[in-house]
C-alpha cells in the first residue's frame, strides 16, 4: 500500500459506519471541501504499519441505482464519475452482523467495481449476546476478500482491520458474485441464502420488540416522545447554567486582571472591550451548544432518532411532509447548514424543497446565546408546574414556536409551489445500543472547535470593527467625568451610535433602541454576534457594577422589548452561510432570497405584535 492510499468507507444506513470511522480516525478528520460538492463527506487519516491512509466516509446506500442526492454522490464516486471527488483506491465495506442481508446485497453490486475491498462486520457482539454466532471464516471464502469482525465503540478488532488494510491489494479484489445486470431482488435472494450459511441468529431479540411496543405505541410512544423533547430543551438550559457561570466569572476575572495590570489607554480598552467584552460574552454560551449537540448525538446513536421519525410520520403528513423530513429538521436544531444538506436523503423533490425552506426556522445553536442572554434578563428564574424552570419553559416555547412555524411554512409550500401527494415513508430501524463515548466525544470536540472558530474569526473581526466605530470620533471629555462616565459619553458620540440611530426608526415600533438595532445589524454576520455587541456596548456598565452582562441587562430591558427580541430571532434568517448552502442545494439564489424576505417580514410582524402585547 502506498503511503497516501485513499479508501472509501461504504455501507447501508444504520450499520455503525460512523462509529467505525470515528474509531479508525479519531480526531484526525475534517469535512471534505471538494469544489462544486453539495454533500460534504468526512475525510480522515488512519495510521498503519506501512504509512498513512486517507479515509472518506460516503453516505449510506442500498445499491448503486440511486434514488436520492446522497445516494447519487456515493454511486458516482465509486464509479469514478464524480466531477470533483476522485475514485478511491479501495473500499472498506461495513456490514451489520445482526442483519446482514441488505449489506451483502450491496456488496454484490460493489464487487462489480473491481476495487480492492475489505469487509468490516459490526455488531457481532449483539449476535453473540443473543447466543448466536457469525462465521467470518466462511464469509471470507464466499466473498474472496478479508473479513474482520469489529466493535467500533470499544475498539475491538480495529487492529485486525488495520492489518487487513495494508495487505497486498491483489488479494483484496473480489470476484463478481452475480451478473452486473442482476436485479435488486436477485441480489437480495443471493444474500439471504448466504446469510443462512454464515449466521446463526440465536435467541430472538425480544428486548428490542418490547421496547418498540412501548416507544412506537401511537399513544404511549407519543407521550414518551413529548417527554424526551421536553427533557431535551430543559437540559440545554438547566445543565449548562453552572458551567456558564464558571466561564462568565472567568471572563470577568480576566477583565479585572487586565484593568489592574495594564495602564489606562487604547490597548487596555481594546483588550477589555473588544476582546473580552465582545468575544468573551459569546464564549460563555459554549456549554449550551455542546449540550444540544450531545443530546442529538445520543438520540441518534441509541437508535431512538429513526423511531421518532417513524412515530411522527403521520403528524408530519398533516403538513405535507413525510417522517424522513424529521431527521434534517431535528439536525437543524444544531445547525441549519448540515440540516439542509441532509435533506438530500429525501427522494421526492417537492418534499426535499419544502424541508430545505423550513429548516432555517428550527432553532439552531447560534440562536442559543441570544435566547439565553435575553431570557435570563427578562424572565424570572422561578419554578412553576411542580418544579419546571420558567426560563427553561420559555426556551422550550421558542423552540416549539420555530418548529411549528417551519412546519406551517412547509404546509403552505406543499399546497402552493410544491403541490403533490405525500410519498410513503420507509426507513430501516437501527438496533438499540448504547452511544459510543468515543463518537460522542469526537462530535462534541468538533462542534466546540466550530463554535470557537466562529468566535475567533467572524465575531472577533466584527468586535474589532465595532470597537473602532465606538472609539471614533473621539469625543470631548470633561475633566470632572469619571472613567465610566467618560466611556459612556464616548459611546453616545461615536460612529456606532450614529449608525444605530440612523436605522433605529425602522425598528422603533418593535421597542428597539439604537443599541439593540446595532446588535440586530451585527447578527447578520453571525447570530451570536448580537451577544458580542451587547457585551461591548454595555462593557462600561458591567465594569461599573462588577456584574455580568446578563445581570446588567435585567435593569436595561423591559419585558416587552426583551420578548420582542426573542420573537424577532425566532423567525429572522440571519446566517449568510445558511443562505449560501441553500443556494447550492436549490441551484439558484431565488429560494434563499425569497426565504430571507419572507422570514424578515415574519420576524418584524411577530416582534411588533409581542412588543405591543407586553408593553
Amino acid at each position: 500500500m502506498t503511503s497516501r492510499r485513499t479508501l472509501a468507507v461504504v455501507g447501508t444506513p444504520n450499520v455503525g459506519k460512523s462509529t467505525l470511522f470515528n474509531a479508525l480516525t479519531g480526531l484526525r478528520q475534517k469535512v471534505g471541501n471538494f469544489p462544486g460538492v453539495t454533500v460534504e463527506p468526512l475525510l480522515g487519516s488512519v495510521r498503519t504499519s506501512e504509512g498513512a491512509a486517507e479515509l472518506i466516509d460516503l453516505p449510506g446506500v442500498y445499491g448503486l441505482d440511486p434514488t436520492s442526492e446522497d445516494e447519487r454522490m456515493t454511486a458516482d464516486v465509486l464509479r469514478g464519475e464524480h466531477p470533483s471527488i476522485p475514485r478511491p483506491d479501495g473500499l472498506i465495506v461495513v456490514l451489520n452482523g445482526s442483519a446482514p442481508e441488505k449489506c451483502l446485497a450491496l456488496f454484490s453490486s460493489l464487487a462489480d467495481l473491481g476495487l480492492p475491498t475489505v469487509v468490516a462486520v459490526t455488531m457481532v457482539d449483539e449476535v453473540k449476546a443473543r447466543g448466536g454466532a457469525f462465521d467470518d471464516i466462511t464469509l471470507h471464502h464466499e466473498l474472496g476478500v478479508p473479513v474482520v469482525s469489529v466493535v467500533g465503540s470499544r475498539g475491538i478488532g480495529i487492529g485486525d482491520l488495520l492489518d487487513a488494510i495494508v495487505r497486498p491489494t491483489v488479494a483484496q479484489i473480489p470476484t463478481p458474485v452475480l451478473s452486473p445486470t442482476a436485479t435488486p431482488t436477485e441480489r437480495l435472494t443471493w444474500a439471504t441464502a448466504l446469510v443462512q450459511r454464515v449466521v446463526s441468529p440465536g435467541n430472538h431479540n425480544s428486548r428490542s420488540e418490547k421496547l418498540d411496543r412501548v416507544l412506537l405505541h401511537p399513544v404511549l410512544g407519543t407521550v414518551i416522545f413529548i417527554g424526551v423533547m421536553a427533557f431535551f430543551f430543559q437540559a440545554i438550559f438547566t445543565w449548562s447554567e453552572p458551567l456558564m457561570t464558571l466561564i462568565e466569572n472567568g471572563v470577568a476575572e480576566l477583565q479585572r486582571l487586565v484593568a489592574d495590570t495594564m495602564d489606562d489607554g487604547v490597548v487596555q480598552n481594546f483588550v477589555t472591550n473588544a476582546l473580552l467584552g465582545g468575544v468573551g460574552s459569546v464564549i460563555v454560551f459554549l456549554p449550551q451548544i455542546l449540550i444540544l449537540n450531545v443530546m442529538i448525538v445520543v438520540l441518534e446513536e441509541c437508535g431512538y432518532l429513526a423511531r421518532a421519525a417513524f412515530l411522527i410520520d403521520r403528524f408530519m403528513g398533516v403538513f405535507g411532509l413525510q417522517g424522513r423530513s424529521f431527521i434534517p429538521l431535528l439536525g437543524s436544531f444544531a445547525c441549519a447548514i448540515p440540516g439542509i444538506m441532509s435533506a438530500r436523503i429525501i427522494p421526492n423533490y417537492r418534499d426535499r424543497m419544502a424541508t430545505i425552506l423550513a429548516a432555517p426556522l428550527m432553532t439552531c445553536s447560534a440562536r442559543l446565546p441570544v435566547y439565553a442572554l435575553i431570557i435570563s434578563a427578562v424572565v424570572p428564574a422561578t419554578t412553576v408546574w411542580g418544579g419546571f424552570g420558567l426560563q427553561g419553559i420559555v426556551m422550550s416555547a421558542l423552540f416549539v414556536a420555530g418548529a411549528l412555524s417551519g412546519l406551517l411554512l412547509a404546509l403552505v409550500l406543499k399546497r402552493t409551489m410544491f403541490r403533490g401527494g405525500v410519498v410513503p415513508f420507509l426507513m430501516e430501524f437501527p438496533p438499540y445500543r448504547l452511544p459510543s463515548l468515543r463518537s460522542l466525544g469526537i462530535g462534541v470536540i468538533h462542534r466546540a472547535k466550530d463554535f470557537l472558530t466562529t468566535a475567533g474569526t467572524v465575531i472577533l473581526a466584527f468586535s474589532i470593527a465595532l470597537w473602532i466605530l465606538t472609539e471614533l470620533p473621539r469625543a470631548d471629555v470633561s475633566s470632572d467625568m469619571t472613567e465610566i462616565q467618560a466611556s459612556q459619553h464616548q459611546l453616545e458620540q461615536s460612529f456606532a451610535a450614529d449608525i444605530g440611530r440612523s436605522i433605529q426608526p425602522v425598528f422603533e415600533p418593535l421597542g428597539f433602541d439604537w443599541r439593540i438595532t446595532l446588535g440586530i445589524l451585527g447578527s447578520y454576520a453571525a447570530r451570536e454576534t448580537f451577544v458580542g455587541v451587547m457585551g461591548q456596548i454595555y462593557a462600561a456598565d458591567v465594569r461599573e457594577d462588577d456584574v455580568s452582562l446578563r445581570t446588567t441587562l435585567r435593569s436595561r430591558l423591559s419585558l416587552g422589548t426583551g420578548l420582542a427580541i426573542l420573537a424577532f430571532y425566532v423567525y429572522s434568517l440571519q446566517c449568510i452561510s445558511t443562505m449560501a448552502v441553500m443556494k447550492r442545494e436549490t441551484g439558484s439564489w431565488k429560494w434563499p432570497t425569497i426565504s430571507f424576505v419572507v422570514l424578515f417580514v415574519l420576524a418584524y410582524l411577530s416582534a411588533f405584535i409581542v412588543y405591543t402585547m407586553f408593553s
